[in-house]
């Protein structure tokens, strides 16, 4: 469950181009046909439901205004702990190292710790994608505070996505700088073998069996859904 909830929130954090219309309609029906009386689908649906009368042009315009304008709302997790340092330089690489690692060929045009790309890479390799996540639990919580003060529906899939993570997500955002310094909460559960009922194309399987190696396109991409591009590929600058 944990790794269709990741895919779903890293298709519905890309920039909405002109496919968008027939994105969210698949990422929805998925939804719903989910098992299980978890919140974290709902949340997802709620946010599709939000967004569902937008034209992709008037939601793009907010996707700008939400993501690109705004250092506390960067879809780039390093950034909210090593800004534009020489040490994210480093952190930067830690993450292309982790996703050659594992098979993950991201496309070239995005930094790595972009969170849909970081969010694909958790669903296809669910062990060591968790693992990143939790290292970053901080910075997706900062976002998904940042995105509720906002007023933003994307807040929705921020907290969707925090919800796969062990442990309860702080109140405040002093609550998560002290996250920060503490470090992420201890793993209390199992992790889940796989997207629960999400089919993946056929390619090789890298170090982790089938949760690795997508031959260049997102090994997590659902039928009908193009492959993930990075940020963004119709004309958003």
């Amino acid at each position: 469950m944990n790794s269709a909830i990741r895919q779903a929130a890293s298709l519905l954090l890309l920039y909405p181009g002109p496919e968008w219309p027939g994105r969210l309609r698949l990422i929805d029906s998925t939804l719903r046909a989910l098992p299980g009386p978890r919140s974290e689908p709902l949340l997802l649906l709620r946010f599709c439901e939000a967004v569902a009368g937008l034209p992709p042009t008037e939601l793009g315009a907010r996707y700008v205004a939400t993501f690109d304008r705004s250092r506390r709302r960067t879809l780039h997790l390093t950034y909210y702990f090593d800004g534009d340092t020489r040490r994210r330089g480093q952190a930067l690489l830690r993450w292309r190292s982790l996703y050659r690692t594992h098979g993950f060929a991201p496309p070239s045009d995005e930094l790595p710790d972009f969170l849909p790309l970081a969010l694909e890479f958790a669903a296809r390799c669910p062990e060591a994608g968790e693992r990143v996540l939790r290292e970053h639990r901080a910075a997706l919580e900062l976002l998904r505070l940042a995105l509720a003060d906002h007023g933003s529906p994307y807040a929705d899939v921020l907290s969707a996505v925090c919800r796969t993570l062990p442990g309860a997500s702080p109140a405040d955002r002093a609550a998560a700088l002290r996250l920060a310094r503490g470090g992420p909460p201890a793993e209390s559960v199992g992790l889940d073998a796989g997207p629960a009922g999400l089919p993946h194309p056929a390619g090789p399987a890298g170090p982790e069996g089938s949760d690795a190696g997508h031959g260049g396109g997102p090994a997590g991409a659902w039928p009908g859904v193009p492959a993930l591009t990075g940020h963004p590929a119709e004309g958003h600058q």
